[in-house]
């Protein structure tokens, strides 16, 4: 471990989003995200800041940036009249796709209030939600076929920090949660992207064995849990580093500790229960039950945020069904803090779950030549939507269901059954 200061450890960050998480290449743009939901301007300057820097110092071209602020969202939500949700400004999303045309890479910074559209109205959090979805739609289908280089990281919004360390000051509170955020990026490490690439390797094992598997399905067990989900002929097990189709391999969230899928949109059967808090649209969504037949969502119950739940579920008919499966180890770096961290990049990588919506179609072989309908009759899911929620926990045990009905262990108590 090293004894940097803070803006140390920021611009390391800064140095591994380019160079592990980008991959960016001389002579590339490069545009980053921080629209209406991704937090307040100010916090995350001297993020932008420092990647701004070490995209220039490994020869990229430009770099710009789309500045939001989430209390807009907010104040819109509140305030705005009721027949006024489906308007959208469609500037940032045509500067977006045009850079994504030209080849350049795209870096999205997270770490928006998670209670941020708490206790509003669901029909007007959902109607906003929907309309932002469809026009996303042009980009989101871009990131799911790998166009580009692009990535996920965090930084730590104040809203955010306050809510996983509520016990702390909010100065501290921020401290502990960038803290956490270098630590789980392996920043806090003497050659942070060395570290990384020896996890890149390791992830990647775990993948070639599973691909070499091909089970036919999966089968969890858990408090709560009993839930069988299909594998479509040709899926393919993805972890860490993927190739663009601009031809730059790049790491596209960071941090990761998953090995990941699509799963068949017509098999998943069972009930699943949520072990994380869901952040999504804003509201927190808490203790939760999904219930599936024939790959259909039947069934939603929460104790929190049932409406938001229910509204996601109703956003398309492809919310009605899976789009990712996702294996990740109970004692994962993440997993190890104890503590939630209220935000899906995080909670997903210390958790197995699955998602909600559309399938990455670089999950399935040939998938990125496919249109919806050959895509759909491949088994994959075509939807506005892609939101994962958490069901893994110490006491859940995985299955692989192979061709013949035989069943080997995939998972055991949360942990990996199978050595690489």
């Amino acid at each position: 471990m090293t004894s940097k200061t803070h803006q140390e450890m920021l611009q390391n960050y800064a140095e591994a989003i380019v160079k592990v998480g980008l991959n960016i290449r001389a002579g590339q743009r490069l545009i980053i995200n921080l629209g209406a939901t991704r937090g307040v301007p100010h916090q995350f300057a001297p993020l932008v800041r420092e990647v701004a820097k070490a995209a220039y110092a490994v020869g990229a071209r430009y770099v710009d940036v789309l500045w939001g602020d989430e209390e807009m969202l907010r104040l819109r939500a509140q305030y705005a009249p009721r027949d006024s949700f489906d308007e959208y400004s469609t500037w940032q999303i045509d500067a977006i796709m045009r850079m994504i045309e030209n080849g350049d890479a795209l870096l999205s910074i997270a770490g928006s209030n998670p209670d941020l559209l708490g206790g509003l109205d669901p029909e007007v959090v959902g109607m906003m939600q929907k309309t932002h979805l469809q026009q996303f739609s042009k980009i989101s289908e871009k990131v799911t076929t790998n166009a580009i280089n692009w990535c996920v990281v965090a930084a730590a919004g104040e809203e955010w920090s306050k809510k996983v360390f509520p016990e702390l000051a909010p100065d501290k509170a921020q401290e502990k949660l960038w803290d956490a955020i270098f630590e789980t990026t392996r920043i806090n490490l003497p050659d942070p992207i060395a570290a990384w690439q020896d996890h890149i390797v390791t992830l990647r094992k775990r993948a070639k064995f599973l691909q070499a598997k091909q089970y036919t399905a999966l089968h969890y067990s858990a408090p709560g849990t009993d839930f069988t989900l299909g594998l479509p002929n040709g899926h393919l097990w993805i972890s860490a580093q993927s190739m663009a189709q601009n031809g730059v391999a790049f790491t596209a969230n960071m941090p990761t500790e998953e090995v990941f899928t699509l799963p068949d949109r017509n098999r998943a059967d069972g009930i699943v229960t949520s072990t994380f808090p869901l952040s999504y649209a804003g509201t927190l969504i808490e203790d939760f039950q999904v219930t599936f037949e024939n790959g259909r969502v039947v069934k939603v119950s929460a104790k929190k945020g049932e409406a938001a739940l229910q509204k996601l579920v109703d956003t398309d008919e492809g919310s009605h069904r899976l789009g990712e499966v996702a294996l990740v180890p109970a004692s994962s770096p993440i997993a190890q803090r104890g503590h939630l961290f209220y935000n899906t990049l995080y909670d997903e990588n210390a958790s197995c779950h699955i998602a909600i919506g559309r399938a990455y179609r670089f999950t399935l072989t040939g998938g990125e030549e496919l249109n919806d309908e050959e895509f759909i009759s491949a088994g994959g899911n075509v939807s506005l939507n892609h939101v994962d929620f958490m069901i893994g926990s110490p006491k859940m045990d995985i299955d692989g269901i192979k061709q013949d009905g035989s069943r080997e262990p995939v998972m055991r108590q949360g942990e990996w059954a199978i050595e690489v």
